[in-house]
């Protein structure tokens, strides 16, 4: 069973892999970070959410942006030695650690994210689709969920609403464009070895569909 989301929020900041120290958002939000989103408003063992196609209702605008950030973080090493001996430091000092770093976001952003669920062994025997689906539909319409969603980062709120009607596509974004390769979701079928999965992005009139981890162009 499907649903459509519409999101929106003033910034938005999917952040590009490959830019190691600025940040550098991707042109369209990415599918995993619409999973997320899904994920904060309703999640249960019972299901694991898909995004099938999210559609770009605003045009793409990006603006720049200096934010303050800890450029430190604290060793797992360190964590277990104060554990284990009772003794020793285990905090960060963010007015000696704190850096400022550009960031390069999108603004004015909306979004409809198009999904559907799968149930998974976790269900349980009383659940089914349509419960899932009815849940989900109803905490949509009244803005319920289980953590603020956000795009990218805590610092970008999302709002949102269940979708009803489609939104037209903004002039500019019609026909096609090649976005290149995008993060599409993070493999963790092996917990030993968890590794980015990618995919060729191409946005036609506004839309991106979205390949299943398994589908054709996909890569690892």
């Amino acid at each position: 069973m499907s649903v459509k989301i519409e999101v929106w929020g003033d910034y938005a900041s999917f952040n590009r892999p490959e830019m190691k120290v600025e940040r550098v958002s991707y042109d369209v939000m990415t599918p995993s970070a619409a999973r997320g989103i899904l994920e904060a408003i309703y999640w249960h063992p019972g299901l694991r959410w898909q995004i099938d196609r999210i559609y770009v209702r605003a045009p793409i605008r990006f603006t720049n942006i200096r934010r303050n950030e800890v450029k430190d973080k604290l060793n797992s090493r360190k964590a277990r030695t104060v554990m284990e001996q009772c003794r020793g430091e285990l905090y960060l000092a963010t007015s000696e650690s704190i850096q400022q770093r550009a960031a390069m976001v999108l603004r004015d952003v909306r979004y409809v994210i198009e999904a559907h669920f799968d149930m998974t062994e976790n269900a349980a025997e009383g659940d089914n689709p349509g419960k899932f689906q009815d849940i989900i539909k109803r905490r949509a319409e009244k803005g319920k969920f289980y953590h603020q969603p956000y795009f990218g980062t805590r610092e970008f709120p999302v709002n949102f609403k269940l979708c009803d009607g489609m939104p037209e596509c903004p002039k500019e974004l019609l026909g096609e464009k090649d976005l290149g390769w995008m993060l599409l979701d993070m493999d963790y079928s092996d917990p030993s070895d968890i590794k980015p999965v990618f995919f060729r992005a191409v946005m036609k009139d506004g839309v991106l569909d979205v390949p299943p981890m398994s589908g054709k162009g996909v890569a690892r």
